[in-house]
């Protein structure tokens, strides 16, 4: 295949992608809509089913519009297709993922800017969400999981597309994958802790629900448990990332193993809060609501990092990796980065 067709057939597969993530997500909506059964009514088959009447009443009390089996077997089957569908996505993301590093001369891996590693982030996000869902239990996060992913990617292609073009020099080196994988794994994990962090505040200030969708999120305490348990896995691999590997590649690519580049300086700070969440939960006993805010903060902190500093910093040396530009000499001869617009 050429580059030409690889380029197509990345372009192709992520607007696949999207829309079988948006039809997932209208399937698990359709799920917790299939939850929300008024009180009166369980009520009233509780009282049908419990008391000893003719075979009719006990035929009403299970029918397909009113019973407990057929609202209980269509919710099974609408988080199965949605799981499915799920996948599907997810298969399709990697083969754009795929596309776009084969597309580029000479090949080479796919985030050589804003919008691969966008794309690359929220793959990371809907596959650790697939890779967890049992082990975690967390099926009921899929609309969360699914509206960011979907939300994110429209953002990525309307706003960060840009065509494939090869690694700049600064860019062309085998830190780019320890670097960037480290990095986009944390996010994706981070992003899975910070959804469980909201989800705590909403039931927190909801209260304990008795009806509806939100019976199907777990208790206040498994929720902070969990999001405890992802947020002290991603924080070794962002400490990698940002402290270890960064550092080295910059001295590498500037000769300087910190140079106040805005990216550093608000990925070191995304650093600082989850590092003040995990110390205060182990040592002044943080948890709950206290927690869940802390967490959401690094979430913001992390994503403005990741996406926002593009639009806000105008001295950044990263901009080449976000937007694609090419790297040019300024006349000191420090190495500096022509802006160039997103589209």
């Amino acid at each position: 295949m050429s580059n030409t067709a690889w380029e197509t057939l990345s372009n192709q597969a992520i607007g696949a992608a999207g829309i079988v993530y948006f039809l997932a997500l209208l399937v698990h909506l359709a799920e917790w809509a299939s939850l929300r059964q008024p009180a009166t009514a369980r009520a009233a088959r509780t009282s049908s089913a419990g008391s000893e009447g003719s075979e009719g009443d006990v035929l009403v009390a299970t029918g397909p519009e009113t019973g407990e089996e057929a609202p209980s077997t269509r919710t099974a089957f609408l988080a199965r297709l949605g799981v499915l569908l799920t996948v599907i996505a997810v298969v399709a993301h990697f083969t754009a993922l795929v596309g776009r590093g084969m597309a580029a001369d000479p090949n080479r891996v796919p985030w050589g800017n804003m919008y691969e590693f966008t794309t690359a982030g929220t793959f990371v996000v809907a596959l650790m969400y697939l890779l967890l869902r049992r082990r975690l239990k967390l099926d009921w996060m899929a609309p969360f999981v699914l509206g960011f992913v979907v939300a994110t990617l429209m953002v990525a292609v309307i706003w960060l597309h840009s065509e494939v073009a090869p690694l700049t020099e600064a860019l062309d080196s085998y830190w780019l994958v320890i670097h960037v994988v480290s990095a986009i794994i944390a996010t994706g994990a981070f992003t899975i802790g910070g959804i469980l962090s909201i989800a705590y505040l909403v039931k927190l200030r909801r209260g304990d629900a008795t009806s509806g969708p939100l019976t199907r999120v777990p208790s206040l305490a498994v929720l902070d448990r969990t999001a405890y348990r992802v947020h002290a896995f991603a924080f070794p691999v962002w400490t990698f990332a940002v402290l270890i590997t960064g550092p080295i590649w910059a001295h590498e690519a500037w000769s300087r193993y910190w140079n106040w580049d805005p990216k550093e300086v608000w990925a070191f700070i995304t650093w600082v809060v989850y590092a003040a969440y995990l110390h205060a939960r182990a040592t002044a006993g943080w948890k709950g609501r206290n927690a869940a805010i802390l967490a959401c903060v690094g979430l913001a902190t992390l994503w403005f990092n990741f996406i926002g500093i593009n639009y806000f910093a105008t001295n950044s040396q990263h901009s080449y990796a976000s937007l694609g530009a090419p790297v040019v000499e300024r006349i000191d001869g420090a190495p500096d980065v022509a802006r160039v617009p997103l589209h």
